[in-house]
Order: structure tokens, then C-alpha cells, then sequence
């Protein structure tokens, strides 16, 4: 109790110091990484407008050593006097009720998918904890913009997201490293995995459970690889990222050949060195069409996820990602896997999505910046 006192006491006493016109204050996952649309935001920013101070709060800032932007730590005295000063606040996750938005202030929320599969926010009302239904809904009072991907994700925020404001139709940041990622990032990437150039790799990548149960990633990853080794030659590697909810529990799941990386930073930074996704009921199947890439959905769980944990906006039998229920299914899908087939069924689903994922996503809401700090 004395400790949030002394907290509130802070935040009012921040609210003395001018808000900064030029300044900007950044974060992602509550602070746990840089990474997603705030970090694409950011970077293009720094290069394109040196006038604009970049602020990023972090949990662990010893951590980052990034060019160009001055690092805070979350929730310190440094961070609240930053929030307080900042005239423009990005982030990709609802803020909490230490951001008390002053007049001038002027907030982005990026959100952190292009487009969903798993329903959200008032869609998913009667799934979501009660205190974090109160604290979206604070949130999304706040909000002066919020990104979309594409059409359908906009018609998504307009019923779920109780906010009635501007929409920024401009694509998704963090999905622009998906155009322009070169062979040398490539390599880079790769290599910090301590994964050989000519080595090719499989991302696991399926979302959480209500319950937090790890039994239901039951991939047998030596049969995954001999198909994925018989159908697409080469040697094979596994990547598995979990969720960030299960971030101290991945590495109970253990296999020959997998590469935890649940905690690496950039989960887009690993799609685009992907050759093969397998997730689930993730957003990270939308991000990845972009690579025209192979995916598959291993849901064995179906039902019971659309029955007690979350319903869905698409009928999954629609997607143009395949839906298999067992390992079975997924060795068989691997071996009978048509590109061409894949690639038509992708390109019509997209079409009728409205995309705006065009490259410049992070140019756009730079800009959008860069006006809002060169106003009042």
C-alpha cells in the first residue's frame, strides 16, 4: 500500500515538468523487450527525423546498448519522468494506469498482431480476467490512434476494441522486415542462433492455453524433421517459441534438434529466417503470409479451444493454412505439400483481407510522428 502511495505520489509530481515536443517514449510487452511494431516505429524515426529524442523503456536495460535511442528502466524514476514529459507514448500492449495521458499527449497503440485468428478483447469478454477487461477499456479511452494491418483487422478494432477514434490504416511496422530482410540479416540471424547458413529451419510457434498447459505441444519432432528432410531436402532445424506467458516454462519441453528461443527479442526477425512455420491459433500465421512461405496449423485441441478458451474470427477450415489434428496428419501434409496449391489459396485469402502490408508501414506512422511533434 505505501509503495503505490509513494508511486502516485511520483506520477503527480511529474506532472509539474513541461511535456517535450520532440520527445518520444517507446516500449514493447510491458517493457520486456525491444522488439515488434515499436522497435520498426523507432528505428525508421531515428534515421529519418535526428530532432526527435527517443526514449525506450525496458525492464532489463543493461541489456541494449542501441544506437540512438536513450534506454530507461521500467518503472523508475527516469521512466515516469519520461512518460510524463514525452509528447507522443508507443506501445504494442494496453497501457496500465501509471500512464495518466496529459492534455497535449498524443498516444499510439500499435497493438501486436497485423490480424487475428483467436477473437479479442470485447469479443473475448467473457474469457479475459476481469481486471485486465477494466484496464483495456481505461486504455482504450486514451488512445489517439490505433494501427491497422489490413481492412478486416479494422473492422475487428471498430467492434472489439471500445474505442471509436482515428484508425491509422497503415499496415503493420514490425511486418516491413518482412520486405526488405536482405541475405546478409539472414546470415546474421542464423548465425547468432549458432545455425549454419545451409542448415534450414522449422519455427514452432503456437500460442497459450487458458491453463498454461505444455502437454498439448506434443509435436514428435524427430518424425517432423525426417518428413520435412524427405520432402525438402537439406538438414533441418527446430525452433520453438512459445508464448510470451510461457516464457519460464519452454525449456520443459525438451527434443533432439530444438532450439529454444522463446525469449529472443524479435519474433520477426526469426520469421524471416523461416523456411517452414508450424503455429496454431497465433497471429503469427498472417505475418508470415507475407513470406509466401509453407504453414500449417497443428491444433489437436480444436474444439476444446473454440469451446472453453477462446472462439475464432475465421472458420479455420477456411484458412488457406492446413488444419491437422495429430503428428500423423502433419508428416502427411508435409509429404503431400503442393506450393503452387498453397500459394493461389494464399493469395485469394489475402485479397479478400484488404491488406495494406505494403513495406512502408513504419514510414507512415513516423510521419504521423514527425506532424503531431512539429505541431503545438
Amino acid at each position: 500500500m505505501l509503495k503505490e502511495k509513494l508511486k502516485n505520489l511520483v506520477i503527480e509530481m511529474m506532472k509539474l515538468f513541461p511535456i517535450k515536443k520532440n520527445r518520444c517514449i517507446f516500449y514493447s510487452s510491458y517493457g520486456a523487450n525491444y522488439g515488434c511494431n515499436p522497435k520498426y516505429i523507432s528505428q525508421y524515426l531515428k534515421t529519418s527525423n535526428k530532432d526527435i529524442e527517443i526514449i525506450w523503456a525496458l525492464n532489463s536495460p543493461l541489456k541494449y546498448n542501441i544506437e540512438g535511442i536513450k534506454i530507461v528502466k521500467n518503472m523508475s524514476l527516469k521512466y515516469f519522468y519520461n512518460l510524463a514529459t514525452s509528447k507522443v507514448i508507443i506501445t504494442n500492449f494496453r497501457t496500465t494506469r501509471d500512464f495518466q495521458k496529459r492534455k497535449k499527449q498524443k498516444y499510439i497503440q500499435t497493438w501486436h498482431s497485423s490480424l487475428r485468428l483467436k477473437q479479442i478483447e470485447k469479443d473475448a469478454e467473457t474469457s479475459l480476467p476481469k481486471d485486465y477487461i477494466f484496464q483495456a477499456i481505461q486504455d482504450s479511452k486514451k488512445i489517439d490512434y490505433l494501427v491497422s494491418g489490413c481492412r478486416k483487422s479494422t473492422e475487428i478494432f471498430k467492434e472489439s476494441f471500445w474505442y471509436d477514434g482515428v484508425i491509422l490504416e497503415s499496415g503493420t511496422p514490425r511486418n516491413d522486415f518482412l520486405f526488405s530482410i536482405t541475405e546478409v540479416e539472414r546470415k546474421n540471424i542464423k548465425n547468432s542462433l549458432g545455425i549454419d547458413d545451409n542448415e534450414k529451419i522449422v519455427l514452432y510457434a503456437p500460442t497459450f492455453r487458458k491453463e498454461n498447459n505444455l502437454d498439448i505441444y506434443n509435436l514428435n519432432y524427430n518424425n517432423l524433421l525426417e518428413s520435412l528432410k524427405i520432402k525438402f531436402g537439406g538438414n533441418w532445424k527446430v525452433l520453438l517459441r512459445l508464448h510470451p506467458h510461457l516464457i519460464n516454462l519452454s525449456s520443459n519441453i525438451k527434443g533432439q534438434n530444438i532450439l529454444d528461443v522463446t525469449k529472443y527479442d524479435d519474433i520477426q526477425e526469426l520469421l524471416g529466417v523461416t523456411d517452414f512455420l508450424i503455429s496454431d491459433y497465433s497471429s503469427l500465421m498472417f505475418d508470415y503470409s507475407i513470406t509466401k512461405k509453407p504453414c500449417v496449423l497443428y491444433t489437436p485441441d480444436l474444439n476444446q479451444y473454440i469451446s472453453s478458451d477462446r472462439k475464432l474470427y475465421f472458420d479455420i477450415e477456411k484458412l488457406p493454412f492446413k488444419s491437422v489434428l495429430t503428428n500423423e496428419e502433419l508428416n502427411n501434409y508435409i509429404l503431400d505439400f503442393e506450393i503452387n496449391f498453397y500459394e493461389n489459396n494464399l493469395e485469394k485469402f489475402l485479397e479478400g483481407l484488404g491488406s495494406y502490408e505494403d513495406g512502408k508501414a513504419s514510414e507512415r506512422v513516423a510521419d504521423l510522428i514527425k506532424t503531431i511533434c512539429a505541431g503545438e
